[in-house]
């Protein structure tokens, strides 16, 4: 494989100028020249894929599988960066809006927003409310598409009653996830060129990527992965799986709930829609999915990493196959329906997993977590310090990152005097670094305005803020192995290449914009914030 910033065949260089720049000007010139164009994008996010586990898993082998042919029609960015905070919910964000929290708004799936009323308030008393977009909407866990009617909206599996409030010409009404979002989406774009937009992801929360008009996609597939219909949709699997088991249990679960969309995209490929079956609609221009099982592997305490190095338990690694083979499946299904050639595939990760070395976990005093040595439950969780202090929090979110929105913002001094003084002292909360002020502002937003947080503290790589039994790995924080995850952009006319300057995820939304024709500068997000196409592509701005 060579390694340059910029290389392409001559083919590819005239369609990215043409196709992107001017698809019409393809167009008029036949057939040919049609063949030439981008006229679809497959976008895949292996969620906790970190760059360290592809080059892994393509130094031992496996030359045939999905990952390798990407990589070997591709250009591999071996220093890209995951949002931040690294949670799936702005990590989807930014392939989806070109933008970051700064822009976008959001800053985790549990959140909190000043303005808004809590569930269930009628609107009444003092504004500031919990922003839960996850399974916690859904009407029904016992049902893999989270309850509800089946209409064909992107709406159909939320329930209103599950939602924070707002009040609009005078009327109390829920905010559903794409209200909640403060720019446009990719979807939107391409969909407002008259051209068909599908999704697949994990809760039917992920509807935010319809954008704020509520209009972005044609369809959504997204089967509840916190449902616990694992028994009841798969008796056979081994191990056994009781009542109330959800998919997230053990990976051979996930692998199980990540290949019903692996399906869906798969009928999409032939024209259908994700159930395969009815009208054909046509491949939609945009369309993908995200895969759990990578994820699930790198964060149940069963499993994981084995060592420092990043090697993978036998779980870990069944899910990296059945993702590597997945992508294979995808690939031959688009070459024996002849799109492959117009088929711009991008396959990144919305996060990736921290810590990758479990000796070097920390979690909070009491956990009854295994594989953390005594010593390391020593962590004392920063809203406590607060509390106990007598400084009130509204909200504290925490992974292996804390967001915090405090009950009265004029505390603000008095909290960041007593976080300091932890950490110039003991430590015992383990902060590297925490981010207030105007720092804080320019960053990720004014606090003052309803939506950012008062603070935000990045831990000692390694420190979890939390107790659970459950898992050995989170994400959400700012440390290498949260942010620092694969990225391929393939088509087989790609010359195989590595870029090694950093890039980042925001990129890849106007890069899917510029590929299908089309503004990257009609998102709002790239233009409030600058966001450049990723190099390489010779269509960058």
């Amino acid at each position: 494989m060579k390694s340059r910033t910029s290389q392409m065949h001559t083919a590819v260089l005239t369609y990215l100028a043409v196709a992107a720049l001017a698809p019409q000007v393809a167009l008029a010139h036949g057939e040919e020249d049609r063949s030439n164009r981008i006229d679809h994008v497959l976008l895949i996010s292996v969620d906790g894929m970190h760059e360290a586990d592809l080059e892994r898993y393509l130094a031992a082998g496996h030359a045939n599988g999905g990952f390798a042919r990407l990589v070997a029609k591709g250009i591999q960015y071996t220093n890209a960066s995951s949002a931040r905070p690294s949670d799936s919910f702005p990590g989807l964000m930014a392939f989806m809006t070109g933008g970051s929290s700064l822009s976008h708004g959001i800053f985790y799936d549990d959140s909190y927003d000043r303005t808004l009323f809590p569930i269930g308030s009628a609107c009444k008393g003092k504004p500031g409310a919990e922003t839960q977009y996850a399974e916690n909407i859904d009407y029904d866990l016992n049902k893999l598409d989270g309850g509800g009617s089946v209409t064909g909206s992107t709406l159909d599996h939320i329930n209103p009653a599950n939602l924070p409030l707002r009040i609009v010409d005078g009327k109390c009404v829920p905010v559903y996830p794409h209200d909640f979002l403060k720019v446009n989406t990719i979807m939107e774009v391409i969909h407002a060129s008259g051209r068909r937009t599908a999704w697949s992801d994990k809760h039917p929360a992920y509807e935010i990527i319809s954008g704020p008009s509520g209009k972005g996609l044609d369809e959504l597939y997204t089967p509840e992965i916190n449902s616990t219909t694992v028994a009841a949709t798969a008796p056979t699997l081994i191990p056994t799986p009781a009542a109330g088991d959800d998919w997230t249990k053990i990976p051979a679960y996930t692998r199980v709930y990540d290949d019903f969309k692996v399906t869906g995209v798969l009928n999409q490929i032939k024209g259908f829609d994700h159930t395969g079956t009815g009208k054909k609609p046509g491949v939609p221009a945009i369309f993908g999915m995200n895969f759990q099982s990578v994820s699930v592997g790198q964060k149940v305490t069963a499993d994981g990493y084995t060592d420092a190095l990043g090697t993978p338990s036998a779980e870990l690694l069944a899910s990296i196959e059945f993702v590597d083979q997945s992508l294979g499946k995808m690939l031959d299904a688009l070459a024996d329906e002849k799109q492959l050639g117009r088929t711009l595939v991008i396959v990144g990760a919305k996060h990736g997993q921290s810590p990758i070395d479990v000796g070097q976990l920390h979690m909070l005093k009491g956990s009854s977590n295994p594989k953390v040595m005594p010593a390391n439950k020593d962590v004392v969780d920063p809203i406590d310090l607060l509390q106990n202090g007598g400084v009130p929090v509204a909200q504290e979110t925490a992974d292996d990152i804390s967001l915090i929105w405090l009950a009265d913002q004029t505390k603000l001094k008095s909290a960041l005097a007593l976080l300091e003084a932890d950490q110039a002292g003991n430590n015992t909360t383990r902060i590297q670094k925490i981010y207030s002020g105007d720092e804080l502002k320019e960053k990720f937003g004014d606090p003052t305005l309803g939506r950012a947080p008062d603070i935000i503290i990045q831990p000692t790589p390694g420190t979890i803020y939390s107790r659970s039994a459950k898992k050995i790995a989170e994400h959400g924080g700012f440390a290498a192995d949260d942010t620092h995850v694969m990225l391929v952009v393939s088509n087989p006319r790609l010359e195989a290449g590595k870029v090694h300057h950093p890039v980042a995820n925001k990129q890849v939304a106007p890069t899917i914009l510029k590929s299908l024709g089309l503004n990257p500068k009609d998102l709002q997000a790239v233009r409030m914030e600058h966001t450049r196409v990723l190099p390489g592509l010779d269509f960058e701005d």
